[in-house]
């Protein structure tokens, strides 16, 4: 067996002292510092820029930066330069975003206030691995450094300006709007300013659904006998990004509408990346048990609310809920306040299901708050101890320390088999008006996952060069964060059959590596099994 590693070069030297990764800059200065420091005593200067810049460390920190430099009152940081987690380029907008609120018009030392502006930049750069670490200057080298330089003079006072690849890489997470071009570069650069984090609008998943037969039939059973025998069940669905768990659960939920000729009630939530609020995911389930949409009125909340506890508790115990649930809703933050808004909510599911079976699920629990976990884990308990018709299905990556119940099921969402990419892509391709002809040259590149299927797919009909087939944002982001997630021995043999060509044999690799024969044999296993690989039989 040989094996195609899809569009990753390196050095089989391991460890590497330097890679080429894509990081996102973000470059932060304050707006008139020369006059301001012309008219200041030195000591304030000083006291002024290290208020300044502790408080600009502390944001980045938070938000897992590197501080990379300091220049005069500039700051640069580096997002994903030693660790991807595929969100690296919204944890840089949220803190360029959290900067300036730190920073607008607030005294930093006596009544003196700061202005800044901050450019955020995407794009490759070779980074020193071992220098990736706050003041290791010379970290990286690239031209998005200098862009994210020529950003922040472009921003106004108070903003934050994106490039072009910052501002896919956030789309549908944070809001922007585009500025006047940066001119002086051939074609002048695109600009965005970013608004404000936004709630990502609800995939349609109207993509086709293709060989989880085994998945869907595992799962039907688990929930099916939690109707039947009144004994709740939790399933867990895991897989990576891009393998279609949040296309599997839809199917669900559409599919699975009754059990025995009885009604089956859903309430899905699924989780964002670095929430701020540590218990949203709850309160969009209690959004989805009552019917309330967001951004709903207080009156319509509050009648929503009484109307759809008042069939389940007595009069003076829905009196006692409401304001608790309320508070909920308006400030999930994981305060005490809300956590007895997420006690009253438990309450209120265990009630409807005790009249109604009922399902709760949870898409990509990994990025939620421990508090989550907790409240599914007393909700199932709960139920548990009761009897009743209740499942709880929780979708997370791999690599996630999963912390469902020791009788919950594990269904693996894996790789799809070669013939069934084939099918999917025919399929895609098809309603994208693009040639099937392009099967063949997408199958090794999508390595069994669907969510990448589709997203080269679209890169296509969005003008990508077929003949080229660059990765799809989306895609690099996800492999990247896999990649950044292998332990040494995985990745020594990933970089290793990168350099042989992309295709590479297990005795190949012993060489390239210096390892006894067969000692690469398990790990390219697992990296097929991981879909990090793909396997071709001569």
């Amino acid at each position: 067996m040989t094996t195609i590693v899809t569009q990753r070069t390196s050095t089989p030297h391991w460890p590497v002292p330097q890679e080429r990764r894509t990081v996102t800059v973000l470059f932060a200065d304050i707006v008139g510092s020369s006059a301001l420091v012309e008219r200041l005593d030195p000591e304030d200067v000083r006291a002024l820029q290290q208020a300044y810049f502790d408080t600009v460390a502390g944001v980045l920190h938070r938000w897992h930066g590197v501080v990379e430099k300091y220049v005069g009152d500039a700051v640069m940081a580096l997002f994903g330069a030693r660790h991807s987690d595929g969100f690296d380029a919204y944890r840089a907008v949220r803190a360029g975003l959290e900067i300036q609120a730190a920073l607008d018009r607030r005294p930093m030392v006596g009544d003196i206030t700061l202005r800044v502006r901050v450019g955020v930049a995407t794009g490759e750069v070779v980074v020193d691995l071992g220098s990736a670490v706050d003041g290791g200057h010379g970290v990286a080298s690239g031209a998005v450094i200098t862009a994210a330089a020529r950003l922040q003079e472009y921003a106004p006072p108070g903003a934050v300006a994106l490039c072009a690849a910052t501002a896919r890489a956030t789309a549908g997470l944070i809001a922007q709007r585009q500025l006047a071009p940066v001119t002086g570069r051939v074609p002048p650069a695109p600009v965005w300013h970013a608004v404000g984090p936004v709630r990502p609008s609800a995939d349609p998943h109207d993509g086709p659904l293709i060989g989880r037969r085994r998945e869907l039939a595992t799962v039907r059973d688990q929930l099916s006998r939690a109707v039947r025998e009144h004994s709740p069940r939790w399933v867990s669905l895991v897989g990576p990004t891009g393998s279609g768990r949040s296309r599997l659960l839809h199917e669900l939920t559409t599919s699975l509408t009754t059990v025995d000729g009885v009604a089956v009630r859903w309430c899905v939530a699924a989780c964002q990346p670095y929430p701020d609020q540590v218990l949203a995911p709850v309160a969009d389930l209690l959004r989805e048990f009552a019917g309330i949409r967001h951004g709903a009125g207080p009156a319509v909340v509050r009648d929503r609310l009484t109307a759809t506890l008042t069939p389940l508790l007595p009069p003076a115990r829905v009196a006692a809920a409401v304001p608790a649930l309320e508070r909920l809703l308006a400030t999930p933050d994981g305060s005490a306040v809300s956590l007895a808004g997420a006690a009253a909510c438990r309450d209120a599911l265990l009630r409807l299901a005790a009249q109604r079976p009922l399902i709760v699920a949870v898409d990509d629990l990994d990025r939620a708050a421990p508090a989550v976990s907790r409240f599914l884990h007393a909700l199932f308990t709960a139920a548990s101890a009761r009897g009743l018709p209740l499942a709880v299905v929780t979708l997370h990556q791999p690599h996630w320390a999963d912390t469902r119940p020791g009788t919950a099921r594990r269904v693996a969402v894996r790789p799809l088999a070669t013939v069934q990419s084939g099918r999917l892509l025919r399929l895609l391709l098809t309603r994208a008006g693009q040639p099937v002809a392009l099967v063949d040259r997408l199958l090794p590149m999508v390595g069994g996952r669907p969510g990448h299927a589709a997203a080269y797919v679209r890169s296509i009909v969005d003008g990508a060069d077929p003949a080229a087939l660059p990765l799809p944002d989306d895609v690099h982001r996800a492999v990247g964060a896999e990649l950044d997630r292998l332990d040494g021995e995985r990745r020594a043999v990933l970089m290793a059959a990168a350099t042989l060509g992309g295709v590479a044999a297990g005795a190949m690799l012993d060489r390239a590596l210096g390892w006894t024969p067969g000692r690469s044999g398990p790990v390219l296993r697992g990296l097929v099994a991981a879909g990090l690989l793909v396997p071709r039989r001569a």
